[in-house]
């Protein structure tokens, strides 16, 4: 009797002992959005935004851009086209996509145009508005800007690891194409190396 109490007081207790053990404590610390949060190694928010003003500043300051206006007498007109993920991680193409807009709109020195997705949307929006609004509010098809310049580009990665170290090496190519011509007037590339180590933890 005394041994069955015993046996079954070690089992209680060492499954109290394992719950206890699996419990988890969440701590979440807000930052500002500015700090530099690399924990994974993977591409983040911190390099979308440095390889975008990098890039963008780089593709202004070619002679395409003054050539173009002293021809015209303009600002050209700018679209942001396909960036193709071609890394071997899940990359948020989307976001770079738009901070490469926000650095074009912002240096003021060209104009920007939205991309294929908005555009549709946007028309979408004047067919209703043609069936639906007043007249004198409808806005007319037919009076888009339409791009002088396409950026368009890709985003790929070699890995390398060996004993717990990775080394990873990010290179994003980018090209601005004149769309009557095809001429591919500018052609930038940023490149970014992280190498992570993991640490074993020995108990």
């Amino acid at each position: 009797m005394i041994q069955r109490f015993t046996r079954s007081f070690v089992a209680a207790a060492g499954v109290v002992f394992v719950l206890s053990g699996c419990g988890h404590e969440t701590k979440v610390t807000r930052v500002d959005t500015g700090v530099v949060t690399d924990l994974s190694g993977r591409w983040n928010d911190t390099d979308s935004k440095i390889v975008a003003e990098a890039m963008v500043k780089d593709a202004l300051q070619y002679p395409w851009l003054g050539n173009f206006e002293k021809a015209n007498q303009r600002q050209p007109v700018v679209v942001v086209g396909t960036v193709l993920n071609s890394s071997h991680e899940h990359i948020s193409v989307q976001t770079f996509i738009t901070d490469l807009e926000k650095e074009l709109t912002n240096s003021q020195k060209v104009t920007f145009v939205a991309g294929k997705g908005e555009r549709d949307e946007i028309r979408t929006e004047r067919k209703e508005q043609a069936i639906y609004a007043r007249e004198e509010t409808q806005k007319a098809p037919g009076k888009e800007t339409g791009a002088d310049f396409m950026m368009k580009g890709t985003i790929a990665t070699i890995l390398d690891e060996a004993d717990g170290t990775k080394a990873v090496f990010y290179q994003v190519d980018l090209q601005m194409i004149d769309l009557e011509s095809n001429a591919k007037v500018w052609y930038g590339q940023k490149k970014i190396k992280k190498v992570v180590e993991k640490k074993r933890t020995v108990f």
